[in-house]
């Protein structure tokens, strides 16, 4: 099959001098005709710079698919994807059609040249993005390939983990009730959600063991100590990444889930700095996601921490899996744990109705359906205007007798001028009803109503019952600098000096955003505390 023709900011042309200056970060190796560079499923690959021979990128037969040729890249041309900086495996094959020469650039010569050279640097990243955003819409979607069914929560939270680190990937969802669909496939309804990776099936996948495959979980040297481990991955958290890791500190990011946290679950961020017609969290986390690739932040998710523990002027960061993180700082953007209503079936309607997001992920589940949005806060509004626009009729239920009261006025305005908006004061939701997914809601005082999604915007608790060892206050936030309690204080006199600004009760362990008390729960406060965190981190580190 001929290959497609680059799109110039996937291949651009470079000069002689810039040309020059990337070969001294890589080395020199002849090549053969029917040599590969790399295949798909190799764990570690380089950036291979084509010096005078020819690469064709393929993405292998997957049983089902034939062999496709996705480029072929000539002389003065680079070969290689945006997975290249977060240590994903290569998930497409590069085979040598002309003998040649070609420069190997391996992870680490990549990461200083990403350092040093701004110039190299920006075209690598514009063209490993777009080749990215290319593959994302062709046929190497399907070298990792997601089914399962619409109302499974487990395939939603699937969808939502690749879709949060932008792989490249397909989703389809099938209906179990189709007679003709299991004899033509080796897996079942209890099988649900598969992964296809590589053509291979996984069955029951979770975002754990896909991470695993891709080679996106935590592999560090048994005796790697990083300067700074960032736990979570909201704003807070990759603000602090991303300023730790600018200013040449080791960086190594956490998150259960995926990167973004409560913000890539905004559909429109109004009043960020710098975006007068708004910003939706989804675009504003992709491209924060993005700047920590460029400065060497080592992002692992989903990737939880279970434990901190002081191991003389060490910190033991344990996983899930019992691997440890060894760091000279930390900085806990952890964030807050959703709040739920506490009502019959509330478990069995989670992500099959119920949602704690309105994205566009959660939208294609509701699209042009009866849905109840509860909460009186400002992500409530915003998720009430957003499904509103898209064709849903919208019942808006508040405990509180008015909007205003913790609601911008710009919004209220604009809810109450929205034909789709129904907003109920003074309401609760009582009951929910449904076979395999929500069918209705019963809201106090109205009765009864269809409704294909409830979508909880109530408040959140404090992530933090995994460090309690830290000073937190009577709700579970994290005191830090002046507001550290009396009581830990005497820990610091062996240092000379009292907690840093951001600083916790435990030295060098520092916290950011929504999970520290007094923070301002606002997107551009949690970016400010991240990166000021990091201030802290350096003072810090010096003593």
């Amino acid at each position: 099959m001929h290959a497609p023709e680059l799109d110039p900011k996937q291949s651009p042309s470079i000069t002689d001098a810039q040309w020059a200056r990337l070969l001294t970060f890589g080395t020199p190796h002849d090549v053969e005709e029917g040599d590969y560079v790399f295949r798909s499923g190799d764990r570690r690959y380089d950036l291979i710079l084509v010096e005078s021979s020819e690469v064709e990128v393929v993405r292998e037969s997957l049983g089902w698919f034939d062999e496709v040729v996705i480029a072929t890249m000539g002389p003065r041309t680079f070969v290689g994807e945006l997975g290249l900086l977060n240590g994903q495996g290569a998930f497409l094959s590069a085979r040598v059609t002309k003998p040649g020469q070609v420069y190997r650039v391996d992870r680490e010569a990549l990461r200083h040249l990403m350092a040093e050279d701004d110039e190299l640097c920006d075209m690598i990243l514009h063209a490993l993005w777009e080749r990215r955003e290319a593959l994302r819409k062709g046929p190497a979607a399907y070298t990792l390939k997601l089914i399962g069914t619409k109302s499974s929560r487990d395939f939603l939270y699937l969808r939502r983990f690749a879709e949060r680190l932008d792989l490249v990937h397909t989703a389809t969802e099938i209906d179990p009730s189709d007679p003709s669909l299991f004899p033509h496939h080796d897996f079942t309804e209890a099988d649900l959600p598969v992964a296809f990776i590589q053509g291979e099936p996984m069955r029951n996948a979770t975002p754990g063991k896909v991470a695993e495959r891709l080679g996106l979980s935590y592999e560090g040297d048994a005796d790697e100590i990083v300067d700074l481990v960032v736990v979570g991955g909201g704003p807070a958290g990759l603000a602090a990444a991303i300023y730790g890791a600018s200013e040449g500190l080791s960086t190594v990011l956490l998150d259960s889930v995926a990167p973004g946290g409560q913000a890539a679950a905004t559909s429109r961020i109004e009043n960020f700095l710098g975006f007068p017609f708004g910003v939706s969290g989804g675009s504003l986390i992709g491209q924060a996601s993005l700047q920590a690739l460029k400065f060497g932040v080592r992002v692992y998710a989903p990737c939880e921490a279970v434990n901190l523990q002081t191991a003389g002027d060490i910190l033991d960061v344990t996983l899930t899996d019992g691997r440890v993180i060894r760091a000279r700082s930390a900085i806990v953007t952890s964030g807050a744990a959703y709040r739920t209503l506490e009502l019959d079936r509330w478990a069995d309607f989670e992500g099959a109705g119920i949602f704690y997001a309105a994205t566009p992920l959660e939208l294609r589940q509701v699209t042009g359906s009866p849905v109840v949005v509860v909460g009186g806060a400002n992500s409530a509004g915003q998720a009430s205007l957003y499904l509103a626009a898209n064709g849903c009729r919208v019942r808006l239920v508040v405990r509180g007798d008015d909007l205003r009261t913790r609601m911008s006025s710009y919004l209220v305005d604009r809810l109450l001028e929205e034909p789709l908006i129904e907003v109920h004061t003074r309401a609760r939701v009582t009951g929910l009803a449904g076979e395999r997914s929500l069918e209705r809601v019963t809201i106090e005082g109205v009765g009864d109503v269809d409704a294909r999604g409830l979508f909880c915007f109530i408040g959140a608790d404090p992530a933090t019952a995994w460090l309690p060892d830290l000073d937190r206050d009577d709700d579970g936030f994290l005191r830090t600098g002046t507001d550290v309690g009396v009581q830990t204080l005497e820990r610091w006199q062996g240092l000379g000096r009292e907690p840093l600004p951001f600083e916790t009760s435990i030295p060098r362990v520092f916290a950011a955003g929504d999970v520290r008390r007094g923070s301002m729960k606002r997107v551009a406060a949690a970016v400010g505390e991240g990166s000021s965190a990091v201030a802290s981190v350096h003072r810090a580190l010096a003593v």
